[in-house]
């Protein structure tokens, strides 16, 4: 199964009346989001022409709203976003909607990693789920992938060391067979390529999946190029994929393509880079904000949310995958930020 079929007119055709549908749904469920879509000047029974003209919500607002699209009853779990200022996102979800979770993420990763949960390699430490009371969104992350995979091997130590005799005898039992990695990008460059590298390891059958920003590793002058080229060079690992997600749209991971070339939309989602000054649609290599577009989410109207991130659009229809082709630059300056949510705060008061 591949969830990476449509070319961007089929997408385009696809989605367009299936969030047409999920805005109205939304609209009708949540009353909060009824009076942003009034205050906007999005009335009930807008023709909308093209999937960039349907109303947007900046991400914050679900840092500060309890946005939901069910009744209090009907609430079966409710997930948080990562925040080094105490506010967090709260992401409503029935039990319908935490089933889609699960479904679709797997499909996704199902992409590049196969239907087989294979043997796994975690660039992290086991002391991340010493204490469950203050479980770091780092440790959700790691406790999420760990799904995917089986005979899970830490390559730190507890106490955050990298502990090669683990690794080695890692590779020992599966090395020969395909094996799966996870980790966050700088740890997995400080921690798996630099340990691999000095003690001559063989990752040539590993299928490396990873995330998070590129900020730490621009000191060390590592883009995502680089990044590829030296871990096939020193360790033979060239089956490597990036990938892009948040908890403000349960399900969606945009997942890098095999040649490294950009981040890809799944077929239920699509992607859309604005100006940050007029808000309007830039055109392919120019750089902006991201807006992510999703059909999953039905028990929060979170299918069409504008990001705090500097995106560009590298090419449409021309890559490994249909669809577009981008990549993700960064978070954007908190004044912007601002000016993103700001836009909807006296709808949403």
């Amino acid at each position: 199964m591949t969830l990476f079929t449509l070319d961007q007119a089929a997408r385009e055709a696809k989605l367009l009346p299936e969030l047409v549908e999920l805005t109205e749904h939304h609209r009708a469920n949540s009353p909060e989001y009824a009076r942003l879509l009034a205050s906007l000047g999005h009335l009930p029974g807008r023709r909308y022409d093209r999937v960039a003209d349907l109303p947007w919500l900046p991400v914050r607002l679900f840092k500060h709203h309890a946005l939901k699209s069910i009744g209090a009853d009907e609430v079966f779990k409710v997930l948080t976003s990562s925040g080094t200022t105490g506010d967090v996102s709260r992401i409503f979800l029935d039990k319908e909607a935490a089933g889609v979770q699960q479904k679709m993420l797997s499909a996704t990763l199902g992409t590049v990693i196969g239907s087989k949960r294979l043997p796994m390699l975690l660039v992290d430490t086991k002391a991340l789920f010493k204490n469950r009371q203050s479980f770091s969104a780092r440790g959700a992350g790691v406790l999420g992938l760990m799904n995917f995979g089986r005979d899970h091997t830490f390559v730190l130590d507890e106490h955050d060391q990298p502990d090669p005799d683990a690794v080695r005898a890692f590779l020992d039992k599966h090395g020969d067979q395909p094996f799966l990695i996870f980790g966050f990008t700088f740890m997995t460059w400080l921690y798996l390529y630099e340990l691999a590298r000095d003690h001559k390891l063989d990752l040539s059958n590993g299928i490396l999946i990873h995330s998070g920003g590129w900020k730490k590793l621009v000191d060390r002058a590592v883009d995502n190029a680089e990044f590829r080229r030296r871990f096939s060079e020193d360790t033979g690992l060239t089956r490597i994929h990036n990938f892009y997600g948040m908890v403000e749209q349960i399900g969606l991971t945009f997942l890098e393509g095999s040649d490294g070339g950009g981040l890809y939309c799944p077929d239920f989602s699509d992607v859309i880079v604005r100006d940050p000054r007029t808000w309007e649609e830039v055109p392919v290599g120019t750089p902006g904000v991201v807006q992510v577009i999703s059909t999953l989410p039905r028990s929060y109207p979170g299918h069409i949310l504008l990001t705090e991130d500097r995106g560009v659009i590298h090419g449409v229809d021309d890559g490994v995958w249909p669809g577009k082709r981008f990549s993700i630059l960064g978070r954007l300056p908190r004044a912007e930020a601002r000016g993103c949510s700001d836009t909807f705060a006296e709808a949403a008061a």
